[in-house]
């Protein structure tokens, strides 16, 4: 009888006349049998080995037993159907009549793909190149893929455009994963209105019941001063009145990007870096009134500016 076994490989015949007969091991086929009669002990051995270092190419070719990784973010998974070129396995020319055999394969093989797939295809190539002009890591992209493979699935997508759910998608991705992206920047890099985007965003979330958390102020905080060339210590001050702010419960309903651009602000009147509301208002994408309204909140509650400091903010007002 033959027996499937996972780890455990310390079998031996039953026979009394194989008892003296070693358990022979055939690694190409995976198989255990016993030496004496013959009979196949354990059959599906898992290969164990460790991968063999290819330097070349041709070693590459000639000692990889696995292909790449499969990935969502590819319309087939990775594990696509390739008619090669018109060449035997010796290298030798097919006939004519076999390369047009070949050639007919090629095109039925090609319509005969869905219109899912080709689908997919596009979404995910719109996909990459959004990823590219974000720089989003590919964990996000991966998610993202996975998100909108869902969106179809649930036939989220009639009446609705293509672009506008990849960026929806890629959105949610961001906010599971914390990558510091607001709904303006995918926006503008998808070529969709906000508002389209918000509405898709809100259907994919109701359907699907995605249950995405609040960014992190402080990942704005840091995406701001990087832009800015801003001093070390100014952003750890403004990440320290942040900290005040919400232990003071001030910042609840409060635009998390606003709220780290005027702490930013402060920061800097502090650190004598004399940057103008209006610079913050452009970086941040929020208007300098959101950013005044959101300073004057915090100066008054932390109180946080003596009279030298109010001079300087009129100044630089």
């Amino acid at each position: 009888m033959v027996v499937n076994y996972s780890n455990d490989y310390d079998v031996k015949c039953q026979l009394d006349t194989c008892k003296t007969y070693p358990v022979i091991t055939d690694s190409d086929r995976g198989e255990m049998f016993c030496g004496g009669c013959g009979l196949v002990l354990v059959q599906n051995i898992a290969d164990i080995s460790h991968e063999n270092n290819g330097y070349t190419q041709e070693e590459y070719m000639k000692f990889a037993r696995t292909g790449p990784a499969t990935s969502l973010t590819m319309h087939d998974k990775g594990l696509s159907t390739v008619i090669g070129i018109d060449k035997d396995s010796t290298g030798k020319a097919l006939s004519s009549k076999t390369k047009f055999e070949f050639n007919r394969l090629r095109t039925w093989d090609q319509r005969s793909k869905s219109r899912k797939t080709s689908t997919l295809s596009k979404a995910f190539t719109l996909l990459h190149g959004m990823k590219t002009k974000l720089g989003v890591s590919d964990n996000v992209v991966e998610n993202a893929a996975y998100i909108y493979r869902k969106v179809v699935n649930a036939k989220l997508t009639r009446g609705r455009t293509m672009s506008s759910l990849v960026s929806a998608a890629l959105y949610a991705a961001c906010r599971e994963n914390n990558i510091p992206r607001t709904l303006d920047d995918i926006a503008s890099v998808g070529n969709v209105e906000r508002r389209i985007l918000s509405r898709d965003l809100r259907t994919i979330i109701k359907k699907l019941g995605l249950n995405l958390n609040q960014y992190d102020t402080t990942s704005f905080i840091s995406k701001i001063s990087n832009n800015m060339n801003l001093k070390e210590k100014t952003k750890r001050d403004a990440c320290d009145i942040l900290k005040r702010c919400e232990n003071e419960m001030i910042t609840a309903g409060k635009h998390p990007v606003a709220q780290a651009a005027a702490s930013l602000y402060i920061a800097c009147i502090l650190n004598g870096e004399k940057i103008s509301q209006k610079k913050f208002s452009i970086e941040s994408g929020v208007s300098d009134v959101t950013i005044r309204n959101r300073a004057v909140l915090i100066k008054k509650t932390l109180k946080i500016l003596d009279d030298e400091d109010s001079e300087c903010h009129s100044n630089l007002l």
